[in-house]
């Protein structure tokens, strides 16, 4: 599944706290070619060679993305947005024959890296950061919906006046206000504040808009608090438990709400499903 805003935060909280100070031996690189091709790996894979004897310093993720800091200026950028599994091993016989990467410790833990659809792996160095797409995209100045002192009610409400577009458009992507927010979380969210996915920004009322901010700020503390969502596995292979109020997991259902049945329609390249009763 994919890896949105709070299964990152998962991720580099539990990676933080095993892989602090730990020295990085060796690494694996297996089965890259083809995403190398697409950029989703450097392409020079002697890049992951800065990774040997470097110390992690610490793990930090915002948006979409985790980066795991060296103490030799060099960076980790992992972020497997459309689908991945990033888990912690401590032997060697827990560690998957199918991976793309595989970081050694001295102490004999493993960690491994896999990408099942659109992701990053990469390694730089701090002045290069900004060459990532992902990294420049979510370490921005965009608020992050998590960030309890950055993210009020007050600036979101501002930032989605001075917009004029589509909702997605304004929630979702790389000109999004907001970082960190995928499909799946935006259908849930826009349920949960009962607006329709396509309304523009700058006809939304206060209330709604505060509808929408309560929604997002419930939706993302509840996946963090249940461990992710129920498709998602942590870094010890634990299994999370938020079942979205709405998505893919609905076609064919009924509104819980109302009782009308489910839609869907196409918004910026995504299937977005909704209740057309319940959100005007």
């Amino acid at each position: 599944m994919s890896i949105e805003l709070p299964e990152a935060h998962i991720l580099a909280e539990q990676m933080n706290k095993e892989l602090r100070r730990k020295c990085i031996s060796s690494y694996h690189l297996q089965d890259c070619m083809s995403l190398q091709r697409l950029g989703f790996i450097n392409c020079d894979t002697r890049s992951f060679d800065q990774l040997v004897n470097g110390k992690i310093e610490s793990v930090i993720s915002r948006g979409n993305v985790i980066r795991v800091k060296l103490d030799n200026g060099v960076n980790l950028i992992i972020a497997p947005e459309y689908g991945g599994r990033v888990l912690y091993h401590t032997s060697g016989k827990t560690v998957p024959d199918k991976l793309h990467l595989r970081v050694d410790f001295g102490d004999d833990t493993f960690l491994t890296v896999r990408l099942t659809g659109m992701g990053v792996i990469q390694v730089l160095k701090d002045d290069e950061l900004k060459q990532s797409y992902v990294y420049s995209r979510d370490f921005s100045e965009a608020a992050s919906p998590i960030d309890d002192e950055g993210f009020t009610f007050d600036r979101f409400s501002e930032l989605l006046a001075e917009e004029n577009v589509v909702l997605k458009s304004a929630l979702v992507g790389r000109h999004a206000i907001i970082v960190g927010l995928g499909n799946s979380a935006f259908q849930d969210i826009v349920y949960r504040a009962r607006v329709h996915p396509k309304r523009k920004t700058s006809e939304l009322s206060r209330n709604e808009s505060r509808a929408l901010y309560d929604a997002i700020r419930l939706v993302l503390k509840e996946r963090i608090r249940l461990g992710g969502k129920d498709e998602f596995s942590d870094l010890y292979g634990h299994q999370g438990s938020y079942r979205p109020a709405m998505g893919p997991n609905m076609k064919q259902q009924i509104c819980p709400v109302c009782g009308t049945l489910i839609e869907k329609l196409s918004i910026g390249g995504g299937q977005t499903y909704f209740c057309p009763k319940c959100q005007k």
